[in-house]
């Protein structure tokens, strides 16, 4: 029976994962597309985040910073609903069988035992870093979704001129007929393995996470949506800090050159290697934190918005 009642339960992250992606798509856009166009561009182009917010809104309106917004409007109510369901899904699965209380303080004999009965006072909550591997392996899930999302969004994102006719995709459906008639679909996918790294510091998002709610919990008078929004927040801060130099390599390969029949230049990144090197031979180690500013900007709001929205639907669903 509550079995069942968990089977019956397993769709509230995947729904409540929908609003989490219209919380953050609508507090995060603009500062994604000044990220996006810093570590794409060079100092010569832009000299910071301010020039660049400026340059946009003056030659593109105030609609440019929502460049590329289509994508993750669709993809990231999609894929908040995939990764946070997922999350919801490894964090069971872990706790049942790797972060058992049984399997934890199992000898090799009873380790192989099955239906090991616990008294409740037995049943305790995932240690922090079961949380931390179970948003490893719902980022591994959800990059076969963001990859392709991210991917059109970046080449949007880096189209400058305000001119439909000027640019090389009218929009994302075109650019995703263009891509796939020339490239096909390891074309859609290009920067497939630069996500699924990128994605392996959920670790860092989803333990520290667990940590920031226990400390809120433990330490303070917060209603749950104030700890849901300070310890969405800081984690998303913890995140990108020890991400983002993935990401600007990432970002630099989904908006290389695709070449042929496109048109779009010569492809200069073979791998991820070649990517990295190329952003340290251009501006060294600080090529590696290029747009950093905006995208910590972005991080707390955004993030803390997308959280409070998911715990709250997934508190409010039957």
């Amino acid at each position: 029976m509550a079995s069942k009642e968990a089977q019956q339960n397993n769709y509230k992250g995947f729904v409540a994962g929908v609003f989490s992606g219209i919380a953050k798509l609508t507090v995060g856009h603009p500062f994604d597309t000044i990220k996006v166009r810093l570590q794409t561009s060079t100092p010569s182009q832009f000299n910071g985040p301010l020039q660049c917010l400026l340059q946009t809104v003056r030659k593109e309106g105030v609609l440019g910073l929502y460049k590329g917004a289509t994508p993750p409007l669709v993809g990231w109510m999609f894929m908040d609903s995939v990764m946070l369901g997922s999350l919801t899904f490894y964090r069971k699965v872990l706790s049942q069988t790797l972060f058992s209380p049984a399997r934890m303080t199992a000898s090799p004999y009873t380790l192989g035992q099955r239906d090991v009965h616990l008294n409740r006072e037995q049943i305790h909550k995932l240690p922090t870093v079961g949380h931390g591997l179970a948003g490893v392996m719902a980022g591994a899930t959800v990059s076969f979704i963001a990859a392709p999302v991210e991917h059109i969004k970046a080449r949007l994102q880096i189209q400058y001129s305000s001119k439909k006719s000027e640019r090389l995709y009218q929009g994302p459906i075109d650019a995703i007929r263009k891509i796939y008639r020339f490239h096909g679909v390891p074309g859609i996918y290009h920067g497939l393995s630069a996500t699924l790294l990128f994605r392996s510091f959920f670790f860092f998002w989803w333990g520290s996470y667990d940590i920031f709610t226990r400390l809120l919990s433990e330490n303070t008078s917060f209603s749950a949506p104030a700890i849901n929004f300070w310890a969405g927040g800081l984690s998303a801060q913890v995140f990108w800090i020890t991400s983002y130099p993935s990401d600007v390599v990432k970002q630099r390969i989904m908006t290389d050159p695709l070449g042929k029949g496109l048109g779009d230049g010569e492809r200069r990144f073979r791998n991820w290697r070649a990517a990295a090197a190329a952003v340290y031979r251009e501006n060294g180690a600080a090529g590696f934190w290029r747009g950093f500013l905006p995208c910590l900007l972005r991080a707390f709001p955004a993030n803390a918005m997308a959280l409070v929205a998911f715990e709250g639907v997934m508190r409010a669903l039957p």
